[in-house]
């Protein structure tokens, strides 16, 4: 494991955007897999009455490799240039002391209104698009999806990136957040399967300018 780690850092040092685009496209692809493990187990147990076939477990490898192209193509270029850009826009632009509460507090907040909303925006786009569906069909699926899964991941996401840009280097922060992301993964996989669940619109309604848009609507 201590060689594979050297060696790794070693990639870093030498070939630090192909080494994250590589990486990144790896665990996504890793994460889809675990997440549809858990979505077919979820599936087993609530559907009782399943054929035999259905009981077992058949990887949509297309989906894997779908997945995959989303982190080799967005989250490995732009992640890295995201983290790197975040650390010096912070300390040379506004003149923050690394690792002090107000750099820490500042990465946070705009990690999370910037790139978070960002990051699922072209996920479920980009997931959408790529399984066939029309434009206007992933607009439904974004409008429906996208802000339960951002207040849902605004309750945990905050709290890992406190730890990150607290004390992880920055040319680790992505890798950092890739591991994340395959718990993450999996519960967007889930949250997907879950449709028009009554729960999704109980979230939205939290939100006072939902509120109004249903009514305007």
């Amino acid at each position: 494991m201590s060689r594979l780690w050297k060696w790794y850092q070693n990639c870093l040092r030498d070939h630090p955007v192909k080494t994250q685009i590589i990486s990144s496209g790896l665990i996504w692809g890793f994460g889809d897999v675990a997440a549809q493990a858990i979505t077919h187990s979820t599936a087993k147990k609530r559907h009782h009455h399943l054929q035999d076939e259905e009981k077992e477990l058949k990887i949509n490898w297309r989906r894997v490799a779908t997945t995959s192209l989303f982190g080799f193509g967005f989250v490995g270029p732009v992640g890295h240039f995201w983290y790197e850009g975040l650390d010096r826009f912070i300390r040379l632009r506004l003149q923050m002391q690394p690792n002090s509460l107000r750099f820490v507090s500042a990465k946070v907040a705009i990690d999370g209104f910037l790139f978070g909303p960002l990051d699922l925006l072209v996920f479920f786009s980009y997931m959408g698009l790529s399984a066939g569906k029309s434009v206007p069909q992933v607009k439904e699926d974004v409008k429906r999806d996208f802000l339960p899964a951002l207040i849902l991941e605004g309750a945990f996401w905050p709290i890992l990136q406190v730890a990150n840009f607290r004390f992880i280097p920055v040319r680790y922060q992505l890798l950092y957040v890739n591991f994340f992301c395959l718990l993450d993964s999996c519960f967007l996989s889930w949250m997907e399967q879950q449709e028009d669940a009554p729960w999704k619109e109980w979230l939205k309604s939290l939100i006072p300018l939902t509120k109004e848009k249903d009514k305007d609507g």
